[in-house]
């Protein structure tokens, strides 16, 4: 199979990655393991069926399946459960299923944020003002409840430096296609079970990145520190997360839960990554044949 992809499998390989990742446990995050800040499983379920055709949708821009995505994920869940996944995984279903310039995912992506506009931009920033992200804050220059044009990814340009889900945008996924993809290929070979693949991508990008996502809402140093909190824990991720270390990664969980800090921007990065492993297996050219 060769790019484009079918709607219906891009639609499908979105809903996989965003239960696989409800699947795992992830600390500090919602998962099958436990609820928390407010939410549970079952929000996450509704906002994925929800926004699924959105994300898919053939032929509409990136924006605008933002936007959809956006709407329908909060009529379903009533509250923002899946803002920065929709960020992440629209240009990822874009490249997937539309006729552009490009061999490799990676390639595709990188043009397909290049030509994004200031429509897209419009639809994307209302999107985001609909969802009222947590610690949101106004910026003096591309805030996205101005009615300011500017192409998106000089939006999130002026937005990178404290926004991972930005940044992403700016450096081509580069998180994704040169650290957290290649570490979950390499999970994959090792694991005792898909979910504890999954955690061993979760526990390194909270790791190796601040979590953007608690740097809005309660500051830079607290972000540090929970990074540093994971690192310290890394050894029981190492080279992959074993059955024996599910008991002190639940403490761990129950730690952050207790002082309201989630990692939203890691779970984001978490679902994109399997979202993108599952586009580019579509097109994989088999091996041996």
């Amino acid at each position: 199979m060769r790019f484009p992809i079918a709607a219906s499998r891009i639609s499908d390989a979105f809903l996989a990655a965003c239960r696989a990742e409800l699947r795992a446990l992830k600390p500090g995050n919602v998962h099958d393991h436990s609820s928390g800040h407010g939410m549970d499983v079952l929000h996450f379920e509704r906002a994925a069926i929800a926004s699924a055709p959105g994300i898919a949708q053939k032929g509409a821009r990136v924006g605008r399946r933002i936007r959809d995505a956006v709407e329908a994920s909060l009529a379903a869940a009533q509250c923002n459960t899946n803002l920065g996944i929709i960020l992440l995984c629209a240009p990822l279903a874009y490249a997937a299923g539309e006729a552009i310039t490009g061999t490799s995912l990676a390639e595709r992506v990188g043009n397909v944020l290049s030509g994004l506009d200031e429509i897209d931009a419009a639809d994307a920033f209302a999107g985001i003002a609909k969802a009222n992200p947590g610690g949101l804050g106004e910026a003096e220059s591309g805030d996205v409840r101005s009615a300011e044009a500017m192409p998106l990814v000089k939006a999130m340009a002026l937005a990178s430096k404290r926004d991972r889900i930005a940044l992403a945008y700016v450096t081509g996924y580069a998180d994704i296609f040169e650290f957290a993809l290649p570490l979950l290929k390499q999970a994959r070979k090792l694991a005792e079970t898909p979910e504890l693949a999954v955690t061993t991508l979760h526990m390194n990008l909270l790791a190796r990145f601040a979590d953007t996502h608690i740097a809005r809402k309660f500051g830079q140093p607290t972000a540090e520190q929970v990074r540093q909190e994971a690192r310290r824990r890394l050894n029981l991720c190492q080279p992959v997360t074993r059955l024996e270390a599910i008991g002190e990664l639940e403490q761990f969980d129950a730690l952050l839960k207790a002082r309201g800090l989630n990692p939203g921007t890691t779970a984001d990065f978490v679902v994109a990554t399997l979202f993108t492993e599952a586009l580019s297996s579509q097109v994989a050219e088999p091996s041996g044949i």
